[in-house]
């Protein structure tokens, strides 16, 4: 449906309303961030505005997840609206610094008035929209901060290809007073853990790792976040709930990996290195590669050195210290972008990098990223990062 074609569903069911610009603003820049900026299903497009006497609760949804939350409102005449989403947001972000107020007219037109600026906006058949999923009950309590740290940790090593939908997501698993956070896309594996405060010590849920990284931005400096398991069969739900707002998200259903596995026990062959420079020297480096080449790097005692080679006959050499300790000198190549995004993830000064073994003299084995506090002090948080090596020319 075309946002700007006029809808008389509302007519006859008058709302009118008054509400902080700021507030209303902030309320619907929240719900509309999970919607897809292309929905198959124009209706999914609208944000959904309940009036009532306890004030405002707006609302989106696109059957896989979803956003509410309440705010204050002066509210003359109660009602339901639904109006096109992401155009309310953009008005809204850019009217005055006035109240706002908010009528269905006779005609079944949405006026949005604000200081001297008025908009008269299409209204959407509330009747056409889905049900907003209900989740009762709090099956356990998180840190928001640590959550949203551990989410920006993990969710980007999720895959972006659908064709495999069990990667696409971030693994929770609950087991007594932890909640781990595990993500892969085959090539590597980062896996974080937070303190759990619940009612269930087993519980596990594939989330959708882009609706999961919303949470962890809208909720990050919330104090606790709730979060609660509901439904069953195909329609199993998670919803994540801090203060005035909730975001639920449809579970993927499959068997994720058994990735955990893969992560050494021992890490006496490791080298330290000072994370920002090492990422800055990555960057430098990287600049002549061919795109998805990868970048030979020599750890000695000493040293970490990038080499790399491009088209056009480019060449580029670097070297950061390092420290290596329990083994010889290692050559290896990696994905420039992946390691990358893992010494991002990596909240400490250092970053340790273990050099594994394995059983099998053909295969590559892969490297473990972890955080250092200092050159001879192991980081505090439990964010690992698993990178599996490339083949390097000779």
């Amino acid at each position: 449906m075309d946002p700007l074609r006029w809808v008389d569903d509302n007519e006859g069911a008058p709302v009118r309303f008054q509400v902080n610009r700021d507030v209303f603003s902030e309320a619907v820049s929240f719900v509309v961030k999970l919607l897809p900026q292309r929905n198959p299903q124009p209706i999914l497009a609208g944000v959904l505005i309940e009036a009532s006497d306890q004030g405002l609760t707006l609302s989106a949804f696109d059957y896989e997840a979803s956003a509410r939350t309440t705010i204050e409102a002066t509210v003359d005449e109660p009602g339901t609206i639904l109006v096109h989403g992401r155009l309310l947001s953009d008005i809204a972000s850019r009217l005055p610094n006035a109240p706002i107020e908010i009528a269905v007219e006779e005609d079944g037109g949405i006026t949005v008035t604000c200081g001297s600026a008025r908009f008269t906006l299409a209204s959407m058949p509330v009747e056409e929209y889905p049900s907003i999923p209900e989740v009762s009950g709090t099956t356990g309590v998180v840190p928001a901060e640590d959550f949203g740290t551990a989410i920006a940790q993990v969710a980007f090593a999720a895959s972006r290809d659908d064709v495999t939908p069990v990667l696409t997501g971030v693994q929770l698993e609950v087991s007594e007073n932890n909640l781990s956070l595990v993500a892969t896309d085959r090539y590597r594996v980062s896996l974080r853990d937070v303190p759990w405060d619940g009612e269930v010590a087993e519980q596990a849920a594939l989330v959708p790792a882009r609706t999961l990284t919303e949470v962890g931005k809208t909720f990050a400096h919330a104090g606790n976040i709730e979060i609660a398991f509901s439904g069953a069969g195909d329609r199993e739900i998670i919803a994540f709930t801090a203060g005035n707002k909730t975001v639920t998200s449809l579970l993927i259903k499959g068997n994720f990996p058994p990735v955990r596995r893969l992560f050494p026990e021992q890490t006496d062959h490791y080298a330290v290195v000072n994370t920002a420079d090492l990422i800055e020297a990555v960057r430098r480096v990287a600049l002549v590669l061919d795109r998805s080449a990868p970048l030979r790097f020599t750890f000695t005692s000493d040293s970490v050195t990038m080499d790399a080679s491009g088209s056009e006959q480019a060449r580029a050499s670097e070297s950061v210290d390092a420290h290596l300790n329990g083994g010889d000198e290692v050559t290896l190549g990696l994905n420039p972008q992946y390691l990358l995004e893992a010494l991002g993830a990596v909240k400490s000064e250092f970053t340790r990098v273990t050099f594994t073994s394995s059983d099998n003299a053909n295969k590559l084995s892969p490297v473990l990223v972890t955080s250092q506090t200092s050159v001879d002090q192991a980081g505090l948080d439990s964010f690992k990062y698993l990178l599996q090596p490339n083949l390097l020319l000779r």
